[in-house]
């Protein structure tokens, strides 16, 4: 491997508990049992409005979708301020660079929350690019990674994908990456196992895969 993309939320950046703090404050209206952090990873997914109708145990009405979305996105932004790096990712991107690999960051946040927030925390420098989402949210990452990866300019085969969901290994095997998911984010490692792929508890451990 010679390229890493990098996944933001729940892999670089540690919010897991912002999401599920913003997640339980959008649904205070439904009067629904606050979810902690170990139930939110049981009923994580993508596309998200999967896991607000199992939240609801029913589809979402019409607008329904959009409404909790901004909601979220309200509370969360306020709540990931006090959310700061995953233990050993600052010394995984630098160690990386140091070795001569490249490196960028993929992210299905907002591009124009992503970018400042990259910048400000003084690690643009690390990466090669960086994308976050631009249009709807709510998606899947595997049209963004091709986009990303042809951006780039880099072979498929020499990248290591490395993020926290199933979406993370679904578009590495869009592209023909590798993927390597760790356990620190959204979602059960049970679920992360399942999709055949390298599962790790720690950065330092993901790097070893590249």
């Amino acid at each position: 491997m010679t390229h890493i993309v990098w996944d933001w939320n729940g892999t670089l950046f540690h919010d897991v508990d912002a999401v599920v703090g913003a997640t339980n404050a959008a649904f205070v209206p439904y009067g629904t049992s606050n979810v902690t952090v170990e139930s939110f990873r049981e009923i994580y997914t993508r596309p998200i409005w999967l896991i607000y109708e199992r939240m609801l145990g029913r589809a979402l009405h019409d607008g329904e979708w959009e409404r909790l979305d901004t909601d979220f996105h309200d509370h969360y932004h306020r709540l990931m301020l006090e959310c700061g790096l995953a233990d050993g990712a600052e010394d995984g991107l630098r160690t990386w660079a140091e070795s001569g690999g490249t490196q960028s960051l993929l992210s299905m946040w907002s591009h124009d929350q992503l970018l400042p927030k990259v910048r400000a925390m003084a690690l643009e420098s690390h990466f090669s690019r960086v994308d976050g989402l631009i249009g709807a949210p709510g998606g899947h990452k595997a049209e963004h990674m091709a986009v990303h990866i042809a951006a780039l300019g880099v072979e498929a085969r020499d990248v290591l994908v490395i993020g926290d969901s199933v979406d993370d290994a679904q578009a590495a095997q869009h592209v023909g990456a590798r993927a390597v998911l760790y356990t620190g984010g959204m979602t059960h490692r049970s679920v992360l196992e399942a999709q055949g792929v390298p599962v790790v508890d720690t950065l330092a451990d993901a790097l070893r895969h590249a």
